[in-house]
């Protein structure tokens, strides 16, 4: 039983960080965002909200300046200020805004918010744990394959739920009479746009590539016109 103590230990102590994770990162949000508010985008998001049945759809500006969406575990949608001031210079459009919306309600819905471990801090944890479990077994060398199969599978399973998010949001669009032609052509300019935030490297990694979102938006709209 001793022998196990190690790998016990680890496992506690993911947990232990994943949860002081999730409750700095909620502490962040709550501290550093505001209610969007934006007359011009308004319509597009009341007219997603009737396609769900609700009533409003609340959306946050988080002031950061990367540029990016982001689904809080506790089902809140937000969009960073580098995306917002985007939209404010004319580089973004109301309807590329509210597809970036979708994709984040898309997130929720599926359950993608909850279940992943959506900052650094949470990912180090698992990494840390890992490390220590491959490091009784194949000294020297399991503290690098912990962190190759840490990267990996966050990556993977970050690229699948991107495909599902844009698959919901794809859905949403159309319902809600906007349409996917701003969720397409935000997927254009998004690697210009996250690489002039300084961050295009994870990202990158994290999400698939813009060629192949867009035709898994075409091979839906092909489906859908049947």
């Amino acid at each position: 039983m001793l022998k196990f103590a190690p790998i016990l230990l680890a496992i506690i102590y993911a947990l232990v960080m994943y949860r002081l994770s999730s409750w700095r990162l909620k502490s962040e949000l709550d501290e550093k965002s505001t209610m969007l508010v934006d007359p011009k985008l308004q319509p597009m998001l009341l007219q997603m909200a009737e396609a769900l049945d609700l009533e409003k759809i609340k959306v946050h500006v988080y002031e950061i300046e990367p540029v990016n969406g982001l689904a809080a575990p506790d089902g809140r949608i937000f969009i960073t200020r580098g995306f917002i001031d985007k939209y404010r210079s004319g580089d973004v459009t109301e309807a590329e805004i509210a597809s970036v919306i979708a994709h984040e309600l898309g997130h929720v819905a599926l359950g993608h918010s909850r279940r992943r471990m959506i900052d650094f801090s949470g990912q180090n944890a698992i990494r840390v744990a890992l490390s220590m479990i491959l490091s009784r077994f194949l000294p020297g060398i399991g503290v690098y394959i912990a962190n190759m199969l840490t990267t990996l599978l966050a990556a993977r399973l970050s690229r699948s739920d991107e495909y599902e998010a844009d698959a919901y949001a794809a859905a949403l669009l159309t319902k809600a009479g906007i349409g996917t032609e701003p969720q397409k052509s935000l997927f254009t300019k998004l690697e210009a746009l996250v690489g002039a935030s300084g961050q295009p490297l994870a990202w990158l990694m994290s999400h698939p590539k813009t060629s192949d979102r867009i035709e898994a938006i075409e091979k839906l709209e092909d489906r859908w016109a049947v």
